[in-house]
């Protein structure tokens, strides 16, 4: 099934959207979804993945519809990434999985045309 994008949407479902892209792009990839928009007081996780080899992935997703404010991934400050890796060990003392091997990923869904997008995807970047 075709994920297709609606420009006249929200930035709250172009972010949806974004998720779900690369929900389906990490399954494809043959990643198990755990969580999705995992939220404690101190932020969100947007996905929690496990990848083949047991290593627990922790996905910041962004997306945006243009390039005029910059590549998405470009909205990635260093106090995002310290809460990014806050939440990560929350995760694993939440579900009794510290000292499982985990990374921190992102991806960018940089929207097109209708029914367009483009995702770049950068592994373990934390």
């Amino acid at each position: 099934m075709a994920t297709k994008h609606d420009p006249e949407k929200t930035n709250t479902s172009i972010g949806l959207f974004g998720e779900r892209v690369i929900a389906q792009f990490l399954r494809s990839n043959g990643a198990k979804i755990l969580d999705r928009n995992w939220r404690i007081k101190d932020g969100e996780i947007d996905i929690v993945a496990r990848h083949d080899s047991g290593t627990i992935a922790f996905v910041e997703v962004k997306t945006r519809s243009s390039l005029a404010f910059g590549h998405p991934l470009e909205s990635i400050s260093s106090e995002k990434s310290q809460r990014l890796q806050r939440l990560a060990l929350g995760w694993l003392a939440a579900h009794h999985c510290l000292g499982v091997d985990y990374q921190i990923d992102c991806a960018a869904v940089l929207l097109g045309k209708p029914g367009e997008h483009t995702i770049e995807y950068r592994a373990n970047v934390l």
